[in-house]
């Protein structure tokens, strides 16, 4: 997350005086990572756990503090890291137990996304916040279904809300809800009416080869949905290879304790349209 955030700056030509806020979070207890990565800044700063629907929930609300003009720039951050993912929330990576199909495999990486009162061709245009969705999954090795309803329920709200078909959007992307998630919001949304399968895509599946890196069922953790937006999305924006992006961020709501507990995954997902 420092580094991001130091790439960011430079990036866009702004200096720590320039922020009025930085919201963010990770996956870790007390999302520590974030707050170290930051607390050398001096900038006010707004800690969020929503999982990994962290991103786009930090986004929904730093639009809001510009829009109501109460700052004029502010940072949404997050991260994700392998090793300590795995081990707070699965195994050690050291343990080498055998990993079913249905496993992610926790991306590591930063992102930090600026958010500014400036005038750009680029700007958010709607979000839907969400609800939890428990569907009584209790496999911790199995994110992407406990995950998928809450993503369906969602996209459902936003394109009532909204009165828009799913063709309004060049692409839907959900967060990390790897080959199986993503398969089963197709499914789940087909037996509503809707047919998204020609636009949609999950950033999960998008983040690695699942063939060749072995990661299984695809990429998870805070830092997917993040760089694979910001590092592929955003410049399809600029380019104008894609103008309206539905960015569906999800999260399982669970612990290091509550899966072998033997308690279910709730589930939520946050949207944000972002359009040229």
């Amino acid at each position: 997350s420092k580094d991001a955030l130091n790439i960011l700056l430079k990036k866009t030509n702004k200096t720590m005086k320039d922020i009025g806020l930085i919201i963010g979070g990770d996956l870790l207890n007390q999302i520590s990572a974030t707050s170290y990565a930051i607390e050398e800044t001096n900038i006010p700063f707004l800690g969020l756990f929503s999982a990994c629907a962290t991103s786009v929930e930090s986004l929904i609300i730093a639009s809001k503090f510009i829009e109501t003009k109460t700052i004029k720039n502010a940072i949404c951050i997050t991260s994700s890291h392998n090793l300590a993912e795995e081990k707070q929330f699965r195994n050690p990576t050291e343990y080498g137990y055998t990993k079913p199909k249905t496993a992610t495999f926790t991306s590591t990486g930063g992102s930090a996304i600026l958010l500014t009162n400036e005038k750009t061709s680029i700007k958010i245009t709607n979000y839907t916040i969400g609800r939890i969705v428990n569907m009584n999954q209790k496999d911790p090795n199995n994110m992407g279904a406990a995950m998928a309803p809450a993503a369906l329920d969602t996209l459902i709200t936003h394109l009532r809300d909204t009165d828009r078909n799913p063709s309004y959007y060049d692409a839907i992307i959900t967060g990390d809800l790897g080959h199986i998630g993503k398969d089963i919001v197709i499914e789940l949304a087909e037996t509503k009416g809707y047919n998204i399968k020609s636009i949609y895509n999950d950033c999960g599946v998008l983040m690695f080869d699942k063939n060749t890196q072995d990661t299984h069922s695809g990429g998870s953790g805070c830092a997917c949905v993040g760089t694979v937006f910001s590092g592929y999305f955003f410049k399809q924006l600029k380019d104008r290879k894609l103008n309206r992006i539905l960015l569906i961020a999800t999260g399982a709501l669970t612990n290091a304790t509550t899966s072998q507990q033997g308690e279910s995954i709730p589930g939520i997902a946050h949207a944000v349209a972002i359009e040229n």
